[in-house]
């Protein structure tokens, strides 16, 4: 397997209910990771991308996010239906979706 084109990676942070962040785990996220694998294997993706549960990404307030690699943007508050205007735009046509990017001045 090659180096994949873009990396995508989706916060499955969780912390408890009552924390002053909240977390991506309790808006969703696992249903958004479990999106794109099944549509990453239904596409037959893998290998031209990669796709990760990670960690906090420190974007909890917009969550649940994506961020896509090597271009560093960043989505916040996806849900599982989004992933196919994910890897539809931005993954196979190279094109960030607009509505879904969090500012830029979230990485303040």
């Amino acid at each position: 397997m090659g180096k994949p084109a873009k990396h995508v990676f989706v916060c499955t942070q969780s912390r408890p209910p009552d924390h002053p962040r909240g977390s991506c785990g309790a808006k969703g996220s696992a249903d958004v990771l479990q999106e794109f694998m099944q549509q990453f294997e239904k596409r037959q993706l893998w290998g031209r991308y990669a796709v990760a549960g990670s960690s906090c990404l420190g974007t909890c307030g917009t969550g649940p996010s994506v961020l896509v690699y090597p271009e560093g943007v960043m989505y916040g508050g996806v849900s599982k239906e989004d992933v196919t205007a994910i890897i539809e735009e931005h993954l196979l046509g190279d094109k960030p979706v607009e509505r879904l990017k969090v500012p830029d001045v979230i990485w303040g």
